[in-house]
């Protein structure tokens, strides 16, 4: 059988209308998207939109809350009381999912954004609270690091989960993505996206930094659409990946 993958992107977080130009070419390539909610990013309109453009590209949609923090982009780990929490990610993904809701589409799954994906995937009484979230809303899907603690927190909350890997950041020999802080955790040469991306779909493998490498099996790519050239690695990602006779799914 040949290999298959789902591919998706964070949309909904870039401003204006390049940002919403970004997002239009992202949709033309992805199978499937987690709309910014508000809390890192986004606003209601910028939903809305998203939705609309993800619906007429049939591209399946999702929630993206993160910790509420616009100022850091959500990439700050936040202590908050856990109740407080709780209706911050509870009203971001309802608002999106109500959006859709209107716009007749049905959201799928959640996604956490940045700091808080990674800290509940290690914490897990934060990755229960996400999927409780995702529960209580109507969501069936969770989306986050294979083997994490979001992967238990999606059992016991009868969700399917999706094992994410990504195909621009380099991993650390624990399975963590290596911070945005330290040189070259974002690898922006389109050739080593393609090889990175085809590594972890066909040989359930990723090298990690310093030179190992680790078994990493996951049902998803993200193609982020915060960085330099995005749209264009979204493209030649998914062309080199059918080339090498890999299916791309929902």
């Amino acid at each position: 059988m040949n290999a298959s993958v789902c591919l998706n992107a964070d949309l909904g977080e870039l401003p204006g209308d390049a940002g919403r130009a970004l997002d239009a070419a992202m949709l033309k390539v992805v199978t499937r998207c987690s709309i910014a909610c508000g809390g890192h990013a986004g606003d209601a309109d910028i939903m809305r939109e998203t939705v609309r453009a993800a619906k007429a590209n049939v591209v399946q949609i999702g929630a993206h809350p993160s910790y509420p923090d616009l100022s850091n982009f959500g990439r700050r780990s936040l202590h908050i009381a856990p109740t407080e929490l709780r209706v911050s990610l509870t009203t971001q993904t309802r608002l999106l999912v109500e959006i859709a809701s209107s716009e007749g589409v049905k959201a799928l799954h959640l996604k956490a954004h940045g700091a808080l994906y990674n800290d509940a995937a290690r914490d897990e009484a934060l990755a229960l609270l996400v999927a409780r979230v995702a529960h209580e809303v109507g969501l069936s899907q969770l989306i986050g690091p294979p083997g994490s603690q979001l992967a238990a927190a999606a059992e016991a909350n009868g969700l399917e989960y999706v094992a994410e890997g990504f195909a621009d950041r380099t991993y650390e020999p624990d399975g963590s993505l290596t911070p945005r802080t330290v040189p070259g955790a974002v690898i922006t040469s389109a050739d080593a996206v393609l090889s990175q991306a085809i590594s972890l779909v066909e040989k359930h493998v990723v090298a990690t930094r310093g030179g190992g490498q680790i078994d990493m099996v996951i049902q998803t790519l993200c193609l982020h659409s915060d960085t330099p050239g995005a749209d264009e690695h979204a493209r030649a990602i998914r062309l080199g990946l059918e080339r090498a006779g890999i299916s791309v799914h929902v």
